[in-house]
């Protein structure tokens, strides 16, 4: 049995390795449609079992490793923005709150899933517009949940974190190590 991880990004590829020394990376690309008849949390773990599930057509008896992130202020949720203004947007809403940072997790071999979540409480500064502008310049957040990187520049941003910062960068580690090791025992 090999483990695939199904995710493209780079900083998935880092902390999995902290957890797994041998994986391959195998995604696919599924419609990422957030379930708002469910809790964020189930809702964003259900996104990493569809990925799961994708990529476990072409890899059955491998264990696959997926996980999804989402940001939510309340009740809104903050995926990848859509273009530079979204993130703007999404930015001057984050500006001077504590929101939280979802990560979802699946593990799944021979038809069998296992899904977790982990969530963060993220505070913000009070951003200025120039704040704003000069970090949606760098172009750093337009491929990131809530239009921010918490392990780069978005981290001038960060005033207080709560909870797992791996999970906010997009994989809690230390979670995944036990989760794996207790979804191992029972394959």
């Amino acid at each position: 049995m090999k483990y695939i991880l199904a995710s493209k990004s780079p900083r998935r590829k880092e902390l999995l390795s902290l957890v797994v020394k041998e994986f391959e990376i195998d995604s696919v690309e599924t419609k990422e449609e957030i379930d708002e008849t469910i809790p964020f949390t189930k809702a964003i773990e259900k996104i990493a079992m569809q990925k799961a599930e994708a990529v476990s057509s072409k890899h059955p008896t491998d264990l696959i490793i997926s996980a999804d992130t989402i940001v939510t202020l309340g009740s809104k949720r903050y995926g990848k923005p859509k273009d530079p203004a979204d993130a703007m947007k999404m930015l001057q809403e984050l500006s001077g709150s504590i929101h939280e940072v979802i990560t979802g997790v699946c593990l799944y071999c021979n038809g069998k899933a296992h899904t977790f979540s982990s969530v963060s409480k993220v505070e913000f500064y009070p951003l200025t517009e120039e704040e704003i502008k000069w970090y949606v310049d760098s172009k750093e957040p337009l491929d990131k949940a809530g239009a921010y990187g918490i392990q780069g520049l978005g981290s001038l941003l960060v005033k207080e974190i709560q909870g797992d910062y791996y999970s906010i960068m997009g994989l809690p580690i230390a979670m995944l190590k036990r989760e794996l090791e207790h979804f191992e025992s029972t394959l």
